[in-house]
């Protein structure tokens, strides 16, 4: 069937409603709108669905909602675990509330108990819910950082990260097997309570949650201590972090949290920021402010579905903010975690410390100070959470830290995804301690640069939207696949690993060897001196991504080094 046929049996198929058909025939003169709409379906990924909401097979709605939650159900029921349930969280995004219930509903109507939270709460809240109640699999519906025209859904399993092979396979073929909309299965809410299948949670799960996370807390007396001192500015950027990260940190002992008004309350629309990101200096304007107003000694800003921390900490020579990339504040709670664990004696003989293959390799030598194992996995923090489920299975390590370059990272083992709940705390915590040592955060972060050597990296991507910017994509990959660069500016490369491949090859010896990872599109440049650069899809957003990491002999040589590497890297994108 043409996409123009599809076109046409959405706007005539009784299946679909009054409302979708009328936004159908508003763009019946636009074929290249139809085209957008209908050329493919929306890609069921490695982590669910990502687009932008509209009708159409390729848009974010209630049918490609149910049609994904009918796949995921098949699967469900395939494995014989339908008697566990699911779990449901939502965020603060435009059709969130409506998407998450099509999808308990759906699940309901094919004998599935759903577990759907009340109101919105961060996708790690979610991670460690499913846990909790013993359910199958979980649900949440975002869309993350993304503008506000789009919407998501990411699949959890049982242990409580999100898909990994070869289950993420095996759903992505039940759901693209559906191909008649009408066959997928729903029921009215009021039927499926009457069945026992619908069941809203909430304060009980939060109140699970925070008690859990108590215990995370290194230094309890010197948190209440200081606590009543140190000021702390936060937003939630319109979504879902401010209940959970006020609550914590007023359990613990802080008592100057100011919160942005204008970003306090839920908004779809994001309506006092064009970028919901806390990765994007322009989210921090009116947090800026706020701060400078109150003589904050910190900044943390959480993404709509809370799972990302973004930060900013006073310069104590200056009395400026200073921004805090993902790889910063991820090693600064690092190397405060480590470094009290292994002082109280609770840092485990066969810990771990796990990273992304892009994040910074300062945590190499974090890992080597406290005699830790490091371990790279491939982009996502899923495979950071499938590690932890190892470790448990094959009693073969201990989860002391994870981390990933997009400002995520994860304390504990409550969930399996990155929490920024947890992060925001353990900063706020380790803002408390070395302010009894004189110390601002950022004065802090200069120690670390001492102690492990000024690691810098950059990020640089390439926006190319539609059908024409996803074949662009691919054949810039294609491109650096067949004919990897010999040379870099000034730097040569020694390494070159194909991960689609699964191949690493020496360019000095000519030896190759295997990555030892998953399949997965990504190439990777190792340089002297301890620079590389990776090349890859954004696995959400119709972007391709060029990550660069350098080592300077102080911050301005580490910067200059991004700066040429980067400026050498766009010229053969």
């Amino acid at each position: 069937m043409s996409y123009l046929d599809t076109y046409r049996l959405w706007c005539e198929d009784n299946y679909f409603d009054a409302a979708t058909k009328a936004e159908l025939l508003a763009i019946k003169d636009n074929e290249a709108e139809i085209k957008e709409r209908f050329y493919k379906d929306l890609e069921f990924g490695t982590g669910g669905l990502r687009g932008i909401i509209g009708a159409g097979t390729n848009r974010m709605n209630v049918y490609t909602v149910r049609r994904a939650t009918q796949g995921l159900a098949n699967f469900i029921i395939r494995e014989g675990a339908q008697d566990k349930g699911v779990a449901i969280a939502f965020d603060c995004r435009n059709m969130s509330t409506e998407f998450s219930e099509e999808a308990a509903l759906c699940l309901c109507a094919n004998g599935i108990k759903a577990y759907r939270f009340e109101s919105l709460r961060p996708t790690p809240e979610l991670s460690f819910a499913l846990r909790e109640l013993g359910c199958t699999a979980g649900i949440v519906v975002t869309a993350s950082h993304n503008p506000a025209e789009y919407n998501g859904y990411k699949v959890y399993w049982e242990d409580g990260a999100q898909i990994t092979a070869p289950k993420d396979v095996e759903i992505i073929t039940e759901v693209n097997s559906i191909t008649d909309y009408n066959t997928v299965k729903t029921m009215s809410k009021e039927d499926a309570i009457a069945a026992g299948l619908y069941h809203e949670i909430g304060k009980n799960i939060d109140d699970k949650y925070i008690e859990t996370i108590k215990k995370l807390v290194l230094n309890p007396d010197l948190v209440k201590e200081v606590g009543q001192k140190l000021k702390v500015v936060y937003t939630p950027l319109h979504g879902t972090g401010n209940m959970l990260v006020r609550r914590i940190l007023e359990e613990i002992g802080f008592k100057n949290v100011y919160v942005v008004p204008e970003q306090e309350k839920p908004d779809g629309n994001f309506s006092s920021v064009s970028y919901p990101n806390p990765e994007d200096p322009n989210a921090f304007k009116l947090a800026l402010e706020l701060a400078k107003k109150v003589d904050a000694d910190i900044i943390c800003a959480t993404d709509p579905d809370a799972d990302r921390l973004g930060v900013y900490a006073k310069d104590s020579k200056t009395g400026e903010y200073v921004s805090f990339t993902g790889n910063m504040s991820g090693m600064l709670i690092c190397e405060y975690v480590l470094s009290q664990r292994k002082e109280q004696g609770k840092l485990a003989k066969d810990g771990a410390l796990i990273k992304t293959i892009v994040t910074t390799n300062m945590a190499d030598k974090v890992a080597e100070h406290y005699d830790i194992k490091l371990i790279e996995v491939l982009t996502g923090f899923k495979y950071i959470g499938e590690q932890i489920k190892l470790f448990e299975q094959n009693n073969s390590g201990t989860y002391e830290f994870g981390f990933e370059e997009s400002y995520g990272c994860l304390v504990g083992t409550h969930a399996r995804d990155k929490d920024a709940v947890v992060a925001v705390m353990e900063l706020c915590e380790a803002a408390a301690y070395y302010s009894t040592k004189g110390l601002t955060l950022w004065d802090q972060m200069l120690e670390i640069y001492k102690k492990y050597g000024y690691f810098k990296e950059g990020l640089q991507t390439i926006t190319l939207k539609g059908l024409d910017g996803a074949a662009k994509i691919k054949e810039m990959m294609e491109g650096f696949r067949a004919n990897p660069p010999k040379t870099l500016g000034d730097y040569r490369v020694t390494a070159f690993r194909d991960y689609e491949l699964d191949t690493i090859k020496n360019l000095e010896t000519g030896e190759v060897t295997k990555t030892g990872l998953p399949k997965s599109n990504v190439l990777y440049f190792d340089l002297n001196d301890d620079a590389w650069v990776c090349v890859r899809p954004s696995g959400t957003e119709p972007k391709i991504k060029f990550y660069i990491g350098v080592k300077g002999s102080s911050l301005e040589d580490a910067n200059a080094k991004v700066e040429g590497l980067t400026k050498a890297l766009m010229e053969l994108a």
